[in-house]
Protein backbone atom coordinates (compact mmCIF):
# COMPACT_ATOMS: atom_id res chain seq x y z
CA UNK A 1 0.00 0.00 0.00
CA UNK A 2 2.91 2.31 -0.82
CA UNK A 3 1.33 5.59 -2.14
CA UNK A 4 2.96 8.08 -3.90
CA UNK A 5 6.26 10.26 -3.13
CA UNK A 6 6.13 13.94 -2.92
CA UNK A 7 8.39 15.87 -4.33
CA UNK A 8 9.07 19.20 -4.07
CA UNK A 9 10.54 22.11 -6.57
CA UNK A 10 12.39 25.95 -5.53
CA UNK A 11 12.91 28.87 -7.20
CA UNK A 12 15.93 29.73 -9.39
CA UNK A 13 17.50 33.21 -9.84
CA UNK A 14 20.74 34.03 -12.49
CA UNK A 15 23.92 36.07 -11.17
CA UNK A 16 27.26 36.75 -13.14
CA UNK A 17 29.65 34.17 -12.37
CA UNK A 18 31.67 31.82 -14.53
CA UNK A 19 31.11 27.72 -14.07
CA UNK A 20 34.50 26.02 -14.82
CA UNK A 21 33.77 22.65 -16.71
CA UNK A 22 34.51 20.20 -12.85
CA UNK A 23 31.48 22.32 -11.17
CA UNK A 24 29.28 21.80 -14.36
CA UNK A 25 29.90 17.98 -14.50
CA UNK A 26 29.19 17.80 -10.99
CA UNK A 27 26.10 19.75 -11.27
CA UNK A 28 24.92 17.46 -14.05
CA UNK A 29 25.60 14.24 -12.00
CA UNK A 30 23.61 15.29 -9.54
CA UNK A 31 20.89 16.08 -11.04
CA UNK A 32 21.06 12.56 -12.75
CA UNK A 33 21.45 10.84 -9.29
CA UNK A 34 18.47 12.62 -7.86
CA UNK A 35 16.47 11.37 -10.59
CA UNK A 36 17.97 7.66 -9.97
CA UNK A 37 16.96 7.88 -6.22
CA UNK A 38 13.29 9.34 -7.28
CA UNK A 39 12.96 6.16 -9.29
CA UNK A 40 14.29 3.99 -6.74
CA UNK A 41 11.98 5.11 -4.02
CA UNK A 42 8.91 4.54 -6.93
CA UNK A 43 10.69 0.70 -7.18
CA UNK A 44 10.87 0.26 -3.54
CA UNK A 45 7.34 1.32 -3.14
CA UNK A 46 6.31 -1.05 -5.52
CA UNK A 47 8.50 -4.15 -4.10
CA UNK A 48 7.06 -3.22 -0.38
CA UNK A 49 3.49 -3.35 -2.25
CA UNK A 50 4.10 -6.95 -3.48
CA UNK A 51 5.98 -8.10 -0.62
CA UNK A 52 2.57 -7.60 1.39
CA UNK A 53 0.41 -9.14 -1.20
CA UNK A 54 2.58 -12.21 -0.93
CA UNK A 55 2.71 -12.13 2.73
CA UNK A 56 -1.21 -11.88 2.67
CA UNK A 57 -1.74 -15.16 0.19
CA UNK A 58 1.03 -16.97 2.24
CA UNK A 59 -1.26 -16.65 5.36
CA UNK A 60 -4.47 -17.75 3.16
CA UNK A 61 -2.81 -20.41 2.26
CA UNK A 62 -1.90 -21.20 5.71
CA UNK A 63 -4.96 -21.21 6.76
CA UNK A 64 -6.67 -23.36 4.86
CA UNK A 65 -4.14 -26.21 5.20
CA UNK A 66 -4.84 -25.48 9.27
CA UNK A 67 -8.18 -25.90 8.75
CA UNK A 68 -7.33 -29.38 7.01
CA UNK A 69 -5.25 -30.29 9.72
CA UNK A 70 -7.86 -29.48 12.30
CA UNK A 71 -10.63 -32.02 10.08
CA UNK A 72 -8.24 -34.87 9.95
CA UNK A 73 -7.58 -34.36 13.63
CA UNK A 74 -11.07 -34.87 14.55
CA UNK A 75 -11.59 -37.47 12.19
CA UNK A 76 -8.85 -39.66 14.32
CA UNK A 77 -10.60 -38.32 17.70
CA UNK A 78 -13.49 -40.50 16.10
CA UNK A 79 -12.10 -43.26 15.20
CA UNK A 80 -10.12 -43.31 18.44
CA UNK A 81 -12.87 -43.07 20.21
CA UNK A 82 -14.69 -45.75 18.19
CA UNK A 83 -12.03 -48.42 18.42
CA UNK A 84 -11.85 -47.64 22.31
CA UNK A 85 -15.68 -48.43 22.17
CA UNK A 86 -14.78 -51.64 20.15
CA UNK A 87 -11.65 -52.55 23.19
CA UNK A 88 -14.52 -52.33 25.48
CA UNK A 89 -17.02 -54.61 23.90
CA UNK A 90 -14.27 -56.96 23.37
CA UNK A 91 -13.28 -56.36 27.06
CA UNK A 92 -16.70 -57.42 28.17
CA UNK A 93 -16.62 -60.04 25.76
CA UNK A 94 -13.46 -61.70 27.23
CA UNK A 95 -15.37 -61.82 31.16
CA UNK A 96 -18.04 -63.36 29.36
CA UNK A 97 -16.44 -66.17 27.74
CA UNK A 98 -13.61 -66.54 30.48
CA UNK A 99 -15.70 -69.52 31.22
CA UNK A 100 -16.04 -71.20 27.40
CA UNK A 101 -12.78 -73.61 26.12
CA UNK A 102 -9.27 -72.45 26.06
CA UNK A 103 -9.64 -72.46 22.57
CA UNK A 104 -12.27 -69.67 22.57
CA UNK A 105 -10.20 -67.96 25.27
CA UNK A 106 -7.01 -67.86 23.35
CA UNK A 107 -9.00 -66.27 20.17
CA UNK A 108 -10.34 -63.87 21.88
CA UNK A 109 -7.02 -62.98 23.14
CA UNK A 110 -5.50 -62.59 20.17
CA UNK A 111 -8.59 -60.62 18.80
CA UNK A 112 -7.92 -58.15 21.98
CA UNK A 113 -4.40 -57.95 20.98
CA UNK A 114 -4.81 -57.32 17.34
CA UNK A 115 -7.01 -54.33 18.61
CA UNK A 116 -4.60 -53.16 21.28
CA UNK A 117 -2.14 -53.14 18.49
CA UNK A 118 -4.62 -50.63 16.04
CA UNK A 119 -5.35 -48.68 19.13
CA UNK A 120 -1.66 -47.82 19.62
CA UNK A 121 -0.92 -47.10 16.25
CA UNK A 122 -4.09 -44.80 15.84
CA UNK A 123 -3.29 -43.01 19.12
CA UNK A 124 0.28 -42.51 17.79
CA UNK A 125 -1.05 -41.07 14.49
CA UNK A 126 -3.04 -39.29 16.61
CA UNK A 127 -0.19 -37.93 18.78
CA UNK A 128 1.59 -36.65 15.51
CA UNK A 129 -1.28 -34.46 14.09
CA UNK A 130 -1.30 -33.11 17.25
CA UNK A 131 2.13 -32.00 16.93
CA UNK A 132 1.91 -30.99 13.69
CA UNK A 133 -1.42 -29.00 14.42
CA UNK A 134 0.39 -27.42 17.10
CA UNK A 135 3.63 -26.65 14.56
CA UNK A 136 1.02 -24.93 12.20
CA UNK A 137 -0.54 -23.15 14.83
CA UNK A 138 2.44 -21.40 15.79
CA UNK A 139 3.46 -21.03 12.53
CA UNK A 140 0.00 -18.92 11.65
CA UNK A 141 0.80 -17.06 14.84
CA UNK A 142 4.47 -16.02 13.69
CA UNK A 143 2.86 -14.79 9.97
CA UNK A 144 -0.35 -13.18 11.27
CA UNK A 145 1.92 -11.20 13.72
CA UNK A 146 4.39 -10.29 10.76
CA UNK A 147 1.77 -9.09 8.60
CA UNK A 148 0.62 -7.27 11.38
CA UNK A 149 3.56 -5.41 11.58
CA UNK A 150 4.32 -4.77 8.38
CA UNK A 151 0.02 -3.51 7.71
CA UNK A 152 1.59 -0.68 10.42
CA UNK A 153 4.70 -0.18 8.60
CA UNK A 154 2.36 0.55 5.02
CA UNK A 155 0.23 2.22 7.12
CA UNK A 156 2.92 4.70 8.11
CA UNK A 157 4.20 4.76 5.15
CA UNK A 158 1.30 6.09 3.43
CA UNK A 159 0.79 8.76 6.17
CA UNK A 160 4.15 10.03 5.48
CA UNK A 161 3.53 9.98 1.77
CA UNK A 162 0.08 11.67 2.38
CA UNK A 163 1.23 14.45 4.35
CA UNK A 164 4.29 15.17 1.87
CA UNK A 165 1.64 15.64 -0.71
CA UNK A 166 -0.07 18.27 1.34
CA UNK A 167 2.84 20.32 2.54
CA UNK A 168 3.79 20.27 -1.40
CA UNK A 169 0.40 21.44 -2.12
CA UNK A 170 1.01 24.20 0.42
CA UNK A 171 3.91 24.86 -0.83
CA UNK A 172 2.70 25.44 -4.32
CA UNK A 173 -0.18 28.16 -2.89
CA UNK A 174 2.30 29.92 -1.22
CA UNK A 175 4.70 30.37 -3.70
CA UNK A 176 1.58 31.33 -6.23
CA UNK A 177 0.34 33.61 -3.57
CA UNK A 178 4.53 35.03 -3.70
CA UNK A 179 4.35 35.74 -6.99
CA UNK A 180 1.03 36.29 -7.88
CA UNK A 181 2.28 39.63 -9.58
CA UNK A 182 4.63 37.68 -11.85
CA UNK A 183 1.59 35.10 -12.96
CA UNK A 184 1.19 35.30 -16.51
CA UNK A 185 3.56 37.67 -17.17
CA UNK A 186 6.32 34.90 -17.83
CA UNK A 187 5.89 32.77 -15.00
CA UNK A 188 3.78 29.33 -14.16
CA UNK A 189 3.42 27.09 -10.91
CA UNK A 190 2.60 23.64 -10.85
CA UNK A 191 2.71 20.70 -9.04
CA UNK A 192 3.14 17.42 -10.58
CA UNK A 193 4.74 13.79 -9.83
CA UNK A 194 4.83 15.16 -6.46
CA UNK A 195 6.95 18.13 -7.16
CA UNK A 196 6.31 21.87 -7.40
CA UNK A 197 7.53 23.28 -11.04
CA UNK A 198 8.30 27.12 -10.98
CA UNK A 199 9.01 28.31 -14.74
CA UNK A 200 10.09 31.26 -15.20
CA UNK A 201 10.62 32.57 -19.03
CA UNK A 202 14.29 34.60 -19.81
CA UNK A 203 12.04 37.63 -20.97
CA UNK A 204 11.34 38.21 -17.19
CA UNK A 205 14.84 37.86 -15.59
CA UNK A 206 17.41 38.14 -18.78
CA UNK A 207 18.37 40.08 -21.68
CA UNK A 208 19.42 38.56 -24.72
CA UNK A 209 22.54 36.57 -24.20
CA UNK A 210 22.56 37.50 -21.08
CA UNK A 211 23.19 35.70 -17.66
CA UNK A 212 22.38 39.05 -16.02
CA UNK A 213 19.28 39.14 -14.19
CA UNK A 214 17.11 42.39 -14.40
CA UNK A 215 15.66 44.01 -11.50
CA UNK A 216 11.79 42.69 -12.49
CA UNK A 217 13.48 39.11 -12.54
CA UNK A 218 15.32 39.45 -9.10
CA UNK A 219 12.34 40.81 -7.07
CA UNK A 220 10.77 37.74 -8.62
CA UNK A 221 13.44 35.28 -7.38
CA UNK A 222 13.83 37.46 -3.81
CA UNK A 223 9.96 36.61 -3.09
CA UNK A 224 10.80 33.00 -4.43
CA UNK A 225 13.25 32.53 -2.00
CA UNK A 226 11.39 34.11 0.99
CA UNK A 227 9.27 31.14 0.37
CA UNK A 228 12.06 28.76 0.26
CA UNK A 229 13.73 29.84 3.33
CA UNK A 230 10.54 28.79 5.68
CA UNK A 231 10.68 25.16 3.51
CA UNK A 232 13.91 23.63 4.72
CA UNK A 233 12.95 20.23 3.84
CA UNK A 234 12.83 21.13 0.10
CA UNK A 235 15.78 20.27 -2.46
CA UNK A 236 15.92 22.75 -4.78
CA UNK A 237 17.01 21.83 -8.67
CA UNK A 238 17.70 24.93 -10.87
CA UNK A 239 17.69 24.13 -14.43
CA UNK A 240 18.60 26.36 -17.35
CA UNK A 241 17.19 25.74 -20.63
CA UNK A 242 17.32 27.49 -24.08
CA UNK A 243 16.00 27.39 -27.34
CA UNK A 244 17.80 26.28 -30.37
CA UNK A 245 19.34 29.02 -32.01
CA UNK A 246 22.82 29.04 -31.17
CA UNK A 247 24.57 31.41 -29.21
CA UNK A 248 26.51 34.35 -30.69
CA UNK A 249 27.34 36.57 -27.60
CA UNK A 250 30.51 38.21 -27.14
CA UNK A 251 31.19 36.54 -23.74
CA UNK A 252 33.46 33.69 -22.86
CA UNK A 253 30.58 30.37 -23.57
CA UNK A 254 31.49 27.75 -26.10
CA UNK A 255 27.36 27.36 -26.71
CA UNK A 256 23.75 27.31 -25.36
CA UNK A 257 24.63 24.96 -22.66
CA UNK A 258 27.39 27.08 -21.08
CA UNK A 259 24.81 29.67 -21.08
CA UNK A 260 22.01 27.78 -19.52
CA UNK A 261 24.12 26.75 -17.06
CA UNK A 262 25.32 30.52 -16.38
CA UNK A 263 21.92 31.24 -15.93
CA UNK A 264 21.29 28.70 -13.51
CA UNK A 265 24.31 29.02 -11.58
CA UNK A 266 23.10 33.09 -11.79
CA UNK A 267 19.59 31.87 -9.98
CA UNK A 268 21.28 30.00 -7.10
CA UNK A 269 23.74 33.06 -5.96
CA UNK A 270 20.13 35.43 -5.54
CA UNK A 271 18.99 32.47 -3.60
CA UNK A 272 22.33 32.13 -1.67
CA UNK A 273 21.60 35.82 -0.85
CA UNK A 274 19.27 34.89 1.60
CA UNK A 275 21.13 33.43 4.49
CA UNK A 276 18.04 31.53 5.88
CA UNK A 277 18.34 28.92 2.63
CA UNK A 278 20.44 26.32 3.09
CA UNK A 279 23.08 25.96 0.41
CA UNK A 280 23.42 22.17 1.00
CA UNK A 281 19.29 22.21 -0.33
CA UNK A 282 20.23 24.26 -3.85
CA UNK A 283 21.42 22.55 -6.77
CA UNK A 284 21.98 24.41 -10.42
CA UNK A 285 22.00 22.61 -13.91
CA UNK A 286 21.97 23.70 -17.40
CA UNK A 287 20.26 21.65 -19.86
CA UNK A 288 20.82 23.67 -22.76
CA UNK A 289 18.52 23.51 -25.69
CA UNK A 290 17.78 19.48 -25.25
CA UNK A 291 14.50 19.90 -23.06
CA UNK A 292 12.24 22.03 -25.08
CA UNK A 293 8.53 22.25 -23.69
CA UNK A 294 7.69 23.37 -27.31
CA UNK A 295 8.51 23.03 -30.74
CA UNK A 296 11.22 25.19 -31.91
CA UNK A 297 8.92 26.22 -34.86
CA UNK A 298 8.33 30.24 -34.13
CA UNK A 299 8.96 32.83 -31.89
CA UNK A 300 6.84 32.26 -29.73
CA UNK A 301 7.82 28.28 -28.86
CA UNK A 302 11.22 29.36 -28.84
CA UNK A 303 10.30 32.07 -26.01
CA UNK A 304 8.61 29.03 -23.99
CA UNK A 305 11.66 26.94 -24.34
CA UNK A 306 14.22 30.04 -23.28
CA UNK A 307 13.01 29.84 -19.34
CA UNK A 308 14.57 28.76 -15.90
CA UNK A 309 12.55 26.13 -14.02
CA UNK A 310 12.66 25.59 -10.16
CA UNK A 311 12.58 22.18 -9.28
CA UNK A 312 11.27 21.16 -5.86
CA UNK A 313 11.14 18.21 -4.30
CA UNK A 314 10.32 16.91 -0.79
CA UNK A 315 13.68 15.01 1.04
CA UNK A 316 12.94 11.49 1.31
CA UNK A 317 14.96 9.98 4.34
CA UNK A 318 11.96 9.21 6.07
CA UNK A 319 10.29 7.67 3.12
CA UNK A 320 12.99 5.70 2.18
CA UNK A 321 14.00 4.41 6.27
CA UNK A 322 10.18 3.20 6.61
CA UNK A 323 11.03 0.88 2.72
CA UNK A 324 13.44 -0.54 4.61
CA UNK A 325 11.65 -1.71 7.31
CA UNK A 326 8.70 -2.82 5.03
CA UNK A 327 11.22 -5.06 3.17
Amino acid sequence: MLRKFIILLLPILVLNSCVSAKVYKDLESKYAKLRSQNRDLSSDLSTAQKALEDCTQEYNETKTALDQTTARYAALERDYASAKANLDNLQASYAALEANSSASIAENVKQNRALLAQLEVQQKALDESKAKLDTERKRLERLQQDLAERSARVDELERVIAAKDAAMRALKDAISSALTDFEGKGLTVEQRDGKVYVSLENKLLFASGSWNVGANGRRAVEQLGAVLANNPEIAVLIEGHTDDVPYSGSGNLSGNWDLSAKRATAIVKILRENTTIDPKNLTAAGRGQYAPVAPNDSPENKAKNRRIEVILTPKLDEITALLKDVN
